[in-house]
């Protein structure tokens, strides 16, 4: 789990407005910087089952979103993909 100030800090780096905290690419930031700090963990803690299925489950839930905002306005995708230096 990320700190609120960690979040708030991602939040500031991705928002589109003033008062978004909820869009698509916020909720992609935060899942990757989740996904960062769950991967390093795993490494240490090999037969940390439980939390590589969380992972996964993280890994899942961008995925999703970023295929929603693929389908929805590819301009978005394009620059939330370059700002967190994500694959295509």
């Amino acid at each position: 789990m990320l700190k609120t100030k960690e979040k708030q800090k991602i939040i500031e780096k991705i928002k589109t407005h003033d008062t978004d905290t909820g869009s698509a690419e916020v909720q992609i930031g935060i899942l990757t910087e989740e996904i960062k700090k769950l991967m390093k963990h795993l490494k240490k803690h090999l037969k940390d089952n439980h939390s590589r299925r969380g992972l996964l489950g993280m890994v899942s839930k961008r995925k999703r979103l970023l295929n929603y905002l693929e389908e929805t306005n590819e301009k978005r995708y394009n620059s939330i993909v370059k700002k967190l230096e994500l694959k295509k």
